[in-house]
């Protein structure tokens, strides 16, 4: 078998491994979808929610994708992704998953690809307002994905038809359903495109175990006053899969490992 360099900065085998972790079932099966639309993929492990699914590049350049749906939460999306890592050599990992979109970026029914994963809600509030845990000396609440990574999947969704932002993607562990609240993330983090809730605990564990992050989202509903009658959540999933449909696997994986490795 062939040999190629991955996340050691080693020659490693031409079989390159992606880790994509999803909140809940039907993100990860929409992932499955659209990254083995021949539908192949076969169990694998435990619990039943954990699948592998072989994508061949070329003949010499096979990609395998396994599929985790971790629960909801950073604590939750963190040991899913801690305990695939401890069990495995990936190459790259994948937040995915829908999320709410900050308009007028991120409409409902697009992609935004992560160029930065933040905790929005990790700190302290005080009468003087909010305090990250960075302010406060204790830590981070940012992860930065590869930017030829990014850059590059951004484009192919771009090139497949698919409406695509790129900006930071906020980590919360309460949903906005307030237009002030709304008001007060977008003023603290400019240029953010989507909350979620998984997307720092899955980065947290990815960085502890010397792996580059993507995070990739499609958008059900936007940030704003709670309407779950606004909500396209099958919209979203829909989206999901042609996203990974789209992904150019061994490309990405192999930029986001070459630059991983830069000094």
């Amino acid at each position: 078998m062939s040999e190629t360099p991955h996340s050691s900065g080693q020659p490693g085998p031409a079989v390159a491994r992606l880790l994509v972790v999803t909140a809940v079932a039907a993100e990860a099966e929409a992932v499955l979808r659209g990254a083995d639309p021949r539908g192949g993929h076969r169990p694998h492990r435990t619990p039943a929610l954990h699948w592998v699914t072989a994508r061949p590049e070329s003949p010499a350049a096979e990609v395998e994708v396994e599929v985790v749906a971790g629960g909801v939460g950073p604590a939750a999306a963190a040991a899913a992704t801690a305990t695939a890592c401890c069990g495995a050599r990936y190459d790259l990992v994948v937040s995915a998953g829908i999320a709410g979109g900050f308009a007028p970026a991120a409409p409902v029914g697009s992609a935004v690809v992560a160029d930065a994963v933040l905790a929005a809600d990790l700190g302290a509030t005080t009468a003087e307002g909010f305090s990250d845990v960075t302010e406060l000396g204790f830590g981070t609440v940012r992860h930065t994905p590869p930017p030829a990574a990014v850059a590059l999947a951004a484009g192919a969704l771009r090139a497949a038809g698919i409406d695509t932002a790129v900006g930071p993607v906020l980590t919360v562990s309460t949903v906005t359903g307030t237009a002030d609240r709304t008001a007060e993330l977008a003023g603290r983090h400019a240029g953010a495109v989507a909350e979620a809730m998984e997307g720092f605990g899955v980065a947290e564990a990815a960085a502890r175990h010397g792996l580059p992050l993507l995070e990739l989202r499609t958008v059900s509903n936007p940030v704003g006053p709670r309407d779950r009658a606004a909500w396209r959540i099958g919209e979203a999933l829909a989206a999901l899969e042609r996203v990974f449909a789209a992904l150019p696997y061994r490309e990405l994986i192999d930029a986001a490992v070459q630059e991983r490795g830069r000094p």
